[in-house]
């Protein structure tokens, strides 16, 4: 991966976001013929490139705009989304409890829209791998996208495997080498089984689920293989403060519960683990009942429409394609074939 957030004066298929009066943002692809039109009024994007970054313009009605190029988290949190999104305060939270360093072996399952993959691949660097699993090839898309915008091309070491992970992870990387695995999945007690065989010892599998009832039946099964350590689970809850003059107070709004996340490592062949002593559970199994608990409507997924993602699809290719002129544009390199069409926002 040789691409990293690009600097230096703004470049037509450079994604930029502004921010106008009021504080409201707003995130284009900039092109030569290119204009934001607001209520507030008209800005040319020719009126941007060249500009370095933090510079401030007007409109054509004198409203003053601040131009920067979109930090990671800016951008995760306006991107098209084909799935729901791993926000960017459990995103950091994957990449600490789970220890994903320079060079590991990664996989993830599933990819959903690229935002936590664009986190794994910052953390594993140009000599690790990440290798991600989505069964859906139109989300799949998206992230590709996604990730060629923020990126600036597609990187070498990452590699996206449409098809269930049971079947597919086997047949992509050899037993006991992976590193790291991270499931972000409605299911993920389901794989743990091919996980255990994949992961060298001491490797990490981390859970990332919506529900408490999630969180119990893949903390007992983890336990129940016998091939990991305790499992360890936990929520990142970010309350951010009004912070003016002597005002100083929470903000009314918060970002509170998104997910859990579930950790365990996997232990030598044959290792047993000293007994941990735990009070018995009330209730061992699991019904059908307890299954419709777990069904994407129970946990609160919305269900995206075709015609919805399709959009969203051509709305990630467009901006993959501005990125790739910038990207062209910074090497002195001629454009990609698809490179030719329309990169605006």
């Amino acid at each position: 991966m040789s691409a990293v957030r690009p600097s230096g004066p703004f470049r037509e298929g450079d994604r930029v976001q502004l921010t106008g009066p009021k504080g409201r943002m707003h995130t284009i692809t900039l092109r030569e013929d290119g204009e934001l039109h607001t209520h507030q009024g008209v800005l040319r994007h020719r009126d941007l490139i060249g500009l370095p970054d933090g510079s401030v313009v007007e409109n054509s009605s004198g409203h003053g705009y601040l131009v920067l190029r979109p930090l990671l988290r800016d951008f995760v949190m306006s991107m098209p989304r084909g799935a729901a999104i791993v926000y960017p305060k459990d995103a950091a939270q994957i990449v600490t409890q789970a220890d994903v360093f320079p060079g590991a072996i990664v996989v993830e399952a599933g990819v959903g829209s690229g935002a936590l993959s664009l986190s794994l691949l910052r953390a594993i660097g140009p000599e690790g791998r990440l290798l991600s699993f989505e069964r859906r090839d139109d989300f799949a898309e998206v992230a590709r996208a996604n990730i060629e915008t923020f990126l600036g091309e597609r990187p070498a070491n990452w590699d996206v495997i449409v098809g269930d992970l049971v079947d597919a992870l086997p047949e992509s990387v050899p037993a006991g080498t992976a590193d790291r695995v991270v499931l972000d999945m409605l299911a993920p007690w389901e794989c743990i089984d091919v996980v255990a065989e994949t992961l060298t010892p001491g490797g990490v599998v981390l859970c990332y689920v919506a529900t408490a009832t999630q969180l119990s039946r893949v903390a007992e099964y983890i336990r129940g293989t016998g091939l990991f350590t305790e499992p360890e689970a936990s929520e990142t809850m970010v309350r951010g403060w009004h912070v003016e003059g002597l005002a100083v107070r929470p903000d009314h709004r918060m970002v509170a519960h998104t997910g859990f996340l579930i950790t365990a490592r996997r232990l030598a062949p044959g290792a047993v683990p000293p007994d941990v002593k735990r009070r018995a559970s009330k209730k061992a199994g699991y019904g059908d009942e307890d299954v419709e608990l777990w069904t994407p409507g129970a946990v609160g997924d919305r269900e995206i429409t075709d015609k919805n993602l399709r959009k969203r699809v051509r709305e990630a290719q467009k901006a993959a394609s501005g990125a790739r002129i910038a990207a062209d544009a910074r090497t002195d390199r001629p454009a990609s074939p698809d490179g030719d069409s329309d990169p605006s926002a």
